[in-house]
């Protein structure tokens, strides 16, 4: 097991650590620790390097050596620590029922300018987000007792459809707190999203419960408007967005294709 959550978390990181890699910066520091390692353990090139190592072996690590590199490891650790964890020890994922579509990163705005009259609400989320874990299971009630023919609720993984979270501005960072991201889309456009951005960038503090998305979301109101849609069908002109709340913040597949 010890080696298997290592192994596990290796292969889970390796598409974002390509992404790293083809960016100069990265790949420069990336060779230049190679390169620090093959010069200080491979022989002839570590002979003639200097070392303050009782032995004199001038090809092992002294004890400066790795006083710093244990350092730069505890530094990495300390940033990474929040993703590590959740990657190794999250909970399983909520496979019960629920009435949502899931986009891809083509499907999502065809989607929402299919049919303006209808009103979206859209969970960005990630697998790796303990945060999102907990909400899929309140996210998917939500689904099953408020969607209609003018309410549909989506879902879309930013974790595995990055230009989406540029798109929409949701960061995937776990030091910004910005997952999930609920958006209401009315008219194919933003009109709300929960937790707000500050003005560095920053999720504003928010609980994701029933509660507090139904009262902030105005649920039962949308809904009951929404129903008139189905209601009417085609015939019903198509009516100006109205927001539950205005803020300052701009803007599939199946569940089974996941």
């Amino acid at each position: 097991m010890a080696i298997l959550a290592p192994l596990i978390a290796l292969v889970y990181s390796v598409p974002r650590l390509s992404r790293w890699l083809a960016q100069p910066y990265y790949l420069l520091s990336a060779l230049l620790s190679a390169a620090f390692l093959l010069v200080r353990k491979l022989p002839p090139l570590c002979n003639g390097l200097p070392t303050q190592r009782e032995d004199g072996n001038p090809c092992d690590f002294d004890w400066r050596e790795v006083e710093i590199l244990m350092f730069l490891s505890a530094i990495v650790m300390m940033k990474n620590r929040r993703s590590m964890f959740l990657m190794t020890c999250k909970p399983p994922l909520y496979m019960g029922p629920e009435n949502i579509k899931y986009f891809n990163d083509k499907t999502i705005d065809e989607e929402l300018e299919r049919d303006k009259r209808v009103t979206w609400i859209v969970e960005f989320f990630a697998n790796w987000s303990n945060d999102c874990q907990s909400f899929a299971p309140i996210y998917a009630d939500l689904s099953l007792k408020y969607n209609c023919t003018g309410l549909n609720f989506g879902k879309v993984d930013v974790g595995r459809y990055a230009d989406v979270s540029t798109r929409y501005k949701v960061s995937t960072s776990p030091l910004t707190k910005q997952l999930p991201t609920l958006i209401l889309f009315q008219g194919g456009k933003e009109v709300m999203r929960r937790p707000q951005i500050d003005k560095k960038g920053r999720a504003v503090s928010w609980t994701f419960s029933e509660e507090n998305v139904i009262r902030e979301f105005n649920l039962n109101e949308l809904y009951q408007r929404a129903k008139k849609l189905s209601k009417a069908g085609d015939n019903i002109p198509e009516e100006q967005p109205v927001a539950p709340s205005p803020t300052s913040v701009s803007d599939g597949e199946s569940k089974k294709d996941k």
